[in-house]
């Protein structure tokens, strides 16, 4: 049994990773959030330590460390903008570290960390769930095994709305969410990249509070991709049908539905890192590449 401590535990993406950790059969000695809305936590680790300051979040840990109690894995699910601080938190502390996506918001960071990696001698993991996606995974062994040079021609459409608080939060901050390419883009930019191979022409039509789109010509593709938070974006079906958000992958004419278990990948994603298998910086550093390219983006 492998021990973690959290940072983020009264964030969206929180309980999959305490799910994660619980369904792996492993344990959580403390989590930290500024805010103290953590009811969460008696759901899977009734018992783990709690902290709203960071401060005494880490005299515990140091604490736990020193008494002979070690802190396998840090799992960080914060804000974009405070993963690269807590990454370093998690290294210094002698942890690996399973980090929520995007690992950074700039490429650079990410060969910071690579060298921070090396001078502690442990490893900075991310979660890529879409290629676990038993839909993805199937497609990708066909796109392998297709002729030699074949072009696919591929529209991604993604509209998750959200409302009025989203831009009065972190994640309505360009400069701590990285925009709606990052913060809700890029794990499809991600699977695109892992499907379809390196950018050779990166196009951005729109990029703004609500919506960005744009033109990927890949290896192995061209794209044209649209993502938004506005309900007003959602297909008149998917409205009719109540649906709450409406993704759309489609190549050659031909819909790929990933729907279902998009967001049930979580514990697969620890399943794998556990057992050696994970996602790592180098697999993550050409979507952040992509998704800062695309935020900075300056037409000619």
């Amino acid at each position: 049994m492998q021990n973690f401590v959290l940072i983020g535990a009264a964030g969206y993406v929180a309980p999959m990773h305490l799910k994660a950790i619980k369904d792996t059969g492993n344990n959580l000695l403390a989590a930290l959030d500024t805010h103290d809305s953590v009811g969460i936590l008696d759901s899977y680790f009734p018992h783990a330590d709690f902290f709203t300051e960071i401060e005494r979040f880490d005299r515990h840990c140091e604490k736990l460390r020193r008494s002979g109690t070690p802190i396998h894995y840090l799992s960080v699910c914060s804000p974009n903008y405070l993963h690269d601080a807590h990454i370093r938190f998690g290294l210094r502390l002698g942890a690996d570290v399973i980090c929520e996506k995007p690992v950074v918001l700039n490429p650079w960071n990410v060969d910071a960390l690579a060298e921070m990696e090396k001078e502690t001698g442990k490893k900075v993991f991310t979660i890529l769930q879409l290629r676990l996606h038993p839909a993805i995974v199937a497609l990708r062994e066909k796109i392998l095994a297709a002729t030699p040079g074949k072009k696919y021609n591929i529209q991604l459409e993604y509209i998750t709305p959200r409302g009025h608080w989203y831009h009065n939060s972190w994640k309505g901050n360009l400069d701590k969410s990285g925009g709606i390419a990052t913060n809700i883009g890029l794990h499809f930019f991600d699977m695109l990249l892992w499907l379809f191979g390196k950018v050779i022409k990166n196009e951005v039509q729109e990029h703004d509070a609500t919506k960005a789109s744009g033109k990927l010509v890949l290896e192995k593709a061209e794209i044209s991709w649209i993502l938004g938070i506005d309900e007003k974006m959602l297909p008149q079906p998917s409205r009719a049908a109540g649906n709450k958000s409406f993704r759309s992958l489609t190549i050659d004419g031909e819909t790929i539905e990933f729907s279902d278990g998009f967001t049930d990948l979580h514990t697969a994603s620890y399943q794998q890192i556990l057992a050696g298998k994970g996602y790592g910086l180098s697999e993550t550093k050409p979507g952040i590449q992509l998704v800062h390219d695309i935020r900075n983006f300056k037409s000619v």
